[in-house]
This record gives C-alpha cells, structure tokens and sequence, in this order.
C-alpha cells in the first residue's frame, strides 16, 4: 500500500502533549490549541476521550506558520511627496 504523506511517522519515543501542555509552548490559552483541533487544522490522536498533539506535529505546525522577516532596503532619499 502506498504511504499516506500526510500522515507523521509514528516514533516509539514520541512525547504526546495535552492540550494544556501544547497552549504552554504556544504562550497562549487552551482555547487556541482546541480551535485548531476543532477546525482540523493540527494533526491529534484521541484515545477515549483524551486528546493528545504529538511534539513532532506540533513542531511541524511552528515550522509551517514560521513568516520569515522582510529584509528592507533602505532608499537613499527617502519618499517623494
């Protein structure tokens, strides 16, 4: 069968965060991590009633929504009016 690429490997020695432990390494509340899961826009595991975001996902997530900064060039004369 050919590999689904969207799916992570699945590593022995992966950690699985909670939702709260995910919103600490984000810095922010519980709800953001919960909304990206509700709109299916981070990959979880859910075991009963227990959701959980594995460190890989999570870093893959930072890594796709990393905006890089724009280098300006500065203007030798500035603006015209």
């Amino acid at each position: 069968m050919p590999e689904n690429s969207n799916r992570h490997s699945t590593n022995a020695s992966e950690q699985y965060l909670t939702v709260g432990q995910v919103a600490e390494r984000l810095g922010t509340s519980e709800r953001f991590p919960r909304r990206l899961i509700a709109e299916r826009r981070i990959a979880f595991v859910k075991i009963g009633s227990h959701v959980r975001i594995s460190e890989s996902v999570l870093a893959a997530y930072i890594e796709a929504n990393t905006v890089a900064p724009v280098r300006s060039t500065r203007r030798r004369f500035g603006r015209a009016a």
